[in-house]
């Protein structure tokens, strides 16, 4: 297999995709070596469908699934699915915007390897999957509150967790912490220091 993509295949791979799939496909674009399609997200699972099955594409293999949060956008958030074909040596990223407020339909049952994944998503950011077998939270606790890879989540949590030897059991308890945060502008590597050296000159112009 080579190591690098065929980009002149990638694009003639666009072309098909975006030909059969126009109900679907918003934008198929080829950059940095890479195949990005975007999608409705009605018509997301079609699509998927289609990669999986075409004979021009056999993208068999699902890579990975990830989400990205744009809390300033109507529609907040971008679903990406990523993957390979091993037929053609050929990897496939694909992409859908949508509100927070708005369904996934899941891929259990085209790719079974999504469940994990998608219950990582709705663990990590509150992103709900239609259809899928037993979406429950996956990474931090039951009782966990919000959802940790969102922007506005804030980076000390709300509640920490330890194991009370007195009461034989695990307690919650807000954050508390011991000393603030401290800032740093990361303009002078040697920050701090009780010497001079090049750089330094910004600390007297504050």
């Amino acid at each position: 297999m080579a190591l690098y993509p065929d980009l002149d295949a990638l694009e003639q791979l666009a072309e098909h995709i975006k030909l059969r799939r126009s109900a679907e496909v918003l934008d198929a674009e080829v950059a940095f070596g890479d195949l990005t399609v975007t999608s409705t997200l009605s018509g997301v699972l079609d699509l998927i469908e289609f990669l999986r099955t075409d004979s021009s594409c056999r993208f068999s293999t699902l890579v990975d699934i990830t989400a990205i949060d744009y809390p300033q956008r109507p529609q907040r958030f971008d679903m990406v699915w990523h993957f390979l074909s091993m037929y053609q040596n050929h990897r496939i990223r694909v992409k859908v915007s949508l509100r927070e407020d708005e369904l996934v339909p899941s891929l259990v049952k085209i790719h079974p390897a999504a469940n994990w994944f998608e219950r990582e998503i709705f663990d990590m950011f509150g992103i709900l999957f239609s259809g899928h077998p037993d979406l429950r939270r996956l990474l931090t606790d039951y009782g966990f509150r919000g959802h940790p890879l969102r922007k506005d989540f804030p980076t000390t949590g709300y509640v920490e967790v330890r194991y009370d030897e007195s009461e034989k059991r695990v307690v919650y308890e807000p954050v508390n912490l011991t000393q603030e945060y401290r800032q740093f502008d990361f303009l002078s590597p040697w920050e701090g220091a009780k010497y001079v050296l090049p750089g330094d000159e910004k600390q007297g112009a504050k």
